[in-house]
């Protein structure tokens, strides 16, 4: 199955639950209005792409529709597809142009960190990148051993301390081994105790200082993973820890499991950090970069003409 294809059947429940019911309001008008309008807005906002993100996409739709002089709902869909791909901007990919890369990980627990490190590994290994992973969540002893598990499974080497130790002492070693090994890309895994904001703050910065100092050379991303089926919550989380780390991009996971993919529109248009890697199912491979133009034209297909695919449409009478 090619990038697209899974990306459109990751988006699926998305589509329905966001796109299509958009299209059911548009079709129920024969003419442009402001009770149009309110009712887009609002099952936009259900539909966890949050108020601001659906506050601007409206304001933004009245505006076009006005200078345009249209007064068809049935243009609606399509202004709407252009307004959406115009708040995602362009792509930003991985920075790996040094060697070694760094990459820290971070997020909640539960959020699919460590699986998303695994994919990680398996993909650069695969692309015949060397990778060392740093064991820097430190607090729980299971998340040391979770790493191991997917390190042994690719093949990449593990740098790992007791539980309790100081996780910038692991981040330390694994600079050195990096660059004793001739690794390409360094991943450090954290810990995500974002309820104590104030001591992962200073463990974070630590950390930090440690890669300025040992790695100044060395390109850095840090990554905030979020479970897409969370919603607006796993936005609120975003919102947290740019408070706590200058984030560079988001890996989003889940994305196949959820119809609350309409975040991915909001982290980008409200907190500006670019979405760089998406979760679209369960297989090692099903980590892939985000493409904004195919995440919607995924989302959007088929909706600019004012028809809803027949096979959704028998699903939800059902």
């Amino acid at each position: 199955m090619g990038f697209f294809s899974k990306i459109k059947e990751g988006l699926r429940k998305t589509k329905d639950s966001m796109v299509k019911k958009m299209q059911r309001v548009v079709n129920s008008f024969t003419k442009i209005d402001e009770e149009l309008f309110e009712q887009l807005e609002e099952t936009m906002i259900m539909s966890d792409m949050g108020v601001e993100t659906s506050v601007g996409i409206c304001e933004e739709l009245r505006k076009r529709i006005k200078e345009r002089g249209i007064t068809d709902p049935s243009l609606i869909m399509e202004l709407i597809q252009e307004i959406v791909a115009e708040m995602m901007g362009d792509d930003t990919e991985l920075d790996l142009s040094s060697k070694p890369s760094v990459i820290m990980v971070i997020g909640v627990n539960g959020a699919g960190k460590t699986t998303t490190i695994g994919k990680m590994c398996h993909q650069f290994k695969d692309d015949g990148k060397k990778v060392i992973v740093a064991a820097a969540d430190t607090f729980r002893a299971a998340a040391i051993d979770q790493l191991q598990v997917w390190t042994d499974r690719s093949g990449v080497d593990l740098v790992k301390h007791s539980e309790g130790s100081d996780p910038a002492s692991v981040v330390y070693d694994a600079i050195a081994a990096a660059k004793a090994r001739n690794c390409d890309i360094l991943i450090c895994d954290t810990a995500g105790r974002l309820h104590n904001k104030k001591n992962l703050m200073d463990e974070l910065a630590k950390m930090n200082r440690i890669i300025e100092r040992e790695a100044p050379e060395s390109s850095k991303e840090i990554l905030l993973v979020l479970d897409a089926t969370t919603g607006q919550n796993a936005v609120n989380q975003a919102r947290l820890f740019k408070e706590v780390a200058p984030i560079t991009g988001i890996v989003l996971t889940k994305l196949d499991g959820t119809a609350k993919g309409g975040i991915v529109i909001s982290i980008k248009n409200e907190l500006g950090i670019p979405v760089k890697l998406i979760g679209v199912g369960e297989k090692i491979d099903d980590l892939q970069p985000f493409n904004s133009h195919d995440f919607v034209k995924a989302l959007f297909e088929n909706t600019s003409s004012g028809q809803e695919d027949d096979e959704t449409e028998e699903e939800d009478e059902q």
